[in-house]
């Protein structure tokens, strides 16, 4: 039953609570595994500060409803995420931009950005790459997770949907170490051993506009006018990839999960038939991470750097900054602080919260150079 997958058509955004209960419903609903009173992490892909039409993020519909869902089942719903992007202030704009932001306020749900929330130090048991990663504080301490992606093509891994959403997790340092590992079947693995210590309850994925071609941001909007569901983040990533027209085994993430023992190759398709909404979608051409040898990759990949760096002349040594450092990588130097760039995880936590605005980003000549393209 975990296996299954449900698949409901819905080709408008207004209509997402009626098509999300009925696809929830299919697999057995929110009550097997939302109780009174849990917290429960809706986790959306808020990749970048975009504007819903353009398919890069979770519509918003799709967040409400679920909030709404969630608080009908008893439970309590937080909405979090993390931005891949590299500047400061980038998760905030992110939610701000996609309307998440405002489903939150409008239905008094805490939104929770990753990057200033904190992370905890997490051993990953049978680990293919990291045997410790740092993970998001919400994701660890929330009762139940329920992961809301869109369906988009990716340049690295062909197809990203729920098992890939969990990325936001991660602070930028680690994702940008799984990126350097830039083969597709390794970078795969990586994925999966967050994915096996961060694992979702519940999955729902909004298809009803999905991003074809250069995903996951840079990508054409398609209108493909599904939802599906499952308690299997795995189990819908091989129907939503089959969907789209790619082959599930080809997806380094699926296959990394299969081989570690999770979701199925052949899950159960409830509700809606494959056939009555599968749609080709135009892969990617590959960016960057994928067009050149992983060597070069990983030798350029290196001197692309945005690190914190406090100015000393506006630090009022109030210590916010080492208070708030998941990583503890602030540390007192003489009669001054400085962030210790081997323990720092990227997470600009000590530039959002410094209150006197004394943090500033130090880039690397190729940062600039990119950055000011």
């Amino acid at each position: 039953m975990g296996d299954n997958v449900s698949i409901v058509q819905c080709d408008d955004y207004s209509k997402c609570k009626e098509y999300l209960t009925e696809a929830t419903s299919l697999i057995g609903g929110l009550e097997p595994i939302i109780s009174e009173g849990d917290y429960v992490l809706l986790k959306p892909n808020v990749l970048a500060a975009r504007k819903p039409e353009d398919a890069v993020t979770t519509h918003p519909s799709i967040v409400a409803a679920m909030c709404e869902l969630v608080k009908d089942a008893g439970g309590i719903p937080i909405i979090g995420d993390g931005s891949g992007m590299t500047h400061p202030g980038a998760t905030a704009d992110a939610f701000k931009a996609s309307g998440i932001e405002e489903v939150a306020k409008n239905h008094d749900v805490k939104l929770i950005n990753f990057q200033t929330a904190g992370y905890v130090v997490i051993d990953v048991p049978e680990a293919m790459h990291f045997p410790k990663l740092h993970i998001s504080r919400a994701v660890m301490d929330a009762d139940v997770i329920i992961s809301l992606p869109k369906m988009k093509t990716h340049e690295l891994t062909y197809y990203t949907g729920a098992v890939k959403n969990m990325f936001g997790a991660l602070p930028l340092r680690t994702r940008k170490e799984m990126h350097l590992l830039a083969d597709r079947r390794i970078f795969g693995e990586a994925v999966i051993d967050l994915y096996s210590v961060a694992k979702p309850h519940l999955a729902v994925m909004d298809a009803v506009v999905g991003m074809e071609g250069n995903g996951p941001s840079h990508g054409t909007p398609v209108k493909t006018g599904a939802i599906l569901a499952s308690y299997d983040c795995v189990s819908l990533d091989v129907v939503a990839s089959e969907l789209i027209g790619f082959d599930p085994m080809r997806i380094p993430t699926t296959s990394a999960a299969i081989e570690r023992g999770f979701g199925s190759k052949d899950p159960v398709i409830i509700g809606t038939s494959l056939d009555e909404v599968k749609i080709k979608y135009k892969p990617s051409s590959g960016g960057i991470t994928s067009s050149f040898p992983p060597a070069i990759t990983r030798m350029f990949g290196r001197y692309f750097e945005m690190r914190p760096k406090i100015d000393t002349s506006r630090c009022v040594l109030c210590g916010a900054c080492a208070m708030n450092c998941s990583a503890h990588a602030i540390e007192e130097v003489d009669d001054h602080l400085e962030v210790n760039r081997e323990k720092c995880i990227l997470c600009y936590c000590c530039r959002e919260l410094c209150p006197v605005n004394a943090v500033d980003i130090e880039k690397s000549l190729l940062a600039k150079i990119i950055t000011k393209r």
